[in-house]
């Protein structure tokens, strides 16, 4: 019998996604769905346990005992204060190295707690591990394509968001007439875009790249239909994403509501922000 893969699953649809398609291709898969973000079908329609965030002790073991040897991280979560966690005894032997890393930014958090699994055995992949598909490929995939004004944007946006993610603060920008009007903080894109002031002359961008020193097994920017439609909402021409960088979720349903908006969709390289 196949090992089953270990998926620990925040909010989202990209969990749901990847437990799917694991499905579909006869894997085996067990669940651990964090307490207060992973959607509750999830542990209906698969094996699994709900677990909150600091019981990392009790993860390890029940992973360990359905015989897991590969785990995936996958969906969104809010950045803890390390103090209202209540950890099991393993997550609190890892107290120390979590509150030093949460002052240096997520990523350096995230890598503490995925040490903690790979210390103990499991092997760490990436969502695009599971399904390729998922990671944005280079071009335009809409029937809108920028023009060069939205370049000018796409490339300032881009510089803000490789500034922001150098501080490990955030993945995304919104530049519009040539300047950068918005920064992606702790509560996400969508607020981000729900905030942006409105304008009658579409020219703005949204900006996805993922930050210099990205753990690329977990958190790669993702964007989905969602994106598009609140994108829209804002008043902007379209979203450009770094290619191989960034994660789309139900691609075509996205590229369809991107058109549906009359928006352009792009996954940009380095070379053309040069």
């Amino acid at each position: 019998m196949r090992a089953p893969v270990g998926l620990i699953a925040g909010a989202g649809d990209l969990p749901e996604r990847l437990a799917a398609h694991l499905s579909m291709s006869d894997k085996p898969i067990f669940v651990i769905a964090l307490r207060g973000f992973a959607s509750p079908t999830l542990l209906a329609c698969h094996p699994g346990a709900e677990l909150a965030m600091g019981e990392i002790g009790k993860a390890i073991r029940l992973l360990g005992e359905a015989g897991c040897r590969e785990i995936v991280f996958a969906g969104a979560v809010r950045k803890p204060k390390i103090a209202s966690l209540k950890f099991d005894s393993h997550g609190a032997s890892l107290i120390p190295q979590l509150a030093a890393a949460a002052a240096k930014g997520d990523d350096a958090l995230l890598r503490v707690v995925l040490g903690a699994f790979e210390k103990a055995g499991f092997t760490v992949i990436g969502a695009d591990d599971v399904l390729a598909d998922l990671l944005a490929p280079a071009g335009v995939m809409s029937r809108c394509a920028p023009d060069d004004a939205d370049w000018k944007n796409i490339k300032a946006a881009a510089a803000a968001a490789l500034e922001l993610g150098a501080r490990d603060e955030g993945q995304g920008a919104v530049a519009r007439n040539g300047a950068v009007i918005a920064l992606e903080g702790p509560e996400g894109t969508n607020a981000m875009l729900a905030q942006l002031p409105k304008t009658v002359s579409p020219r703005g961008v949204l900006v996805k790249r993922p930050k210099p020193q990205q753990e690329r097994r977990i958190d790669l920017p993702t964007i989905g239909p969602d994106t598009l439609r609140n994108a829209a909402a804002a008043g902007l021409a379209g979203v450009a994403v770094e290619a191989g960088g960034a994660l789309l979720i139900d691609r075509e349903l996205t590229i369809e509501a991107a058109d549906a908006a009359g928006l352009f969709l792009v996954g940009f390289t380095k070379a053309e922000l040069s």
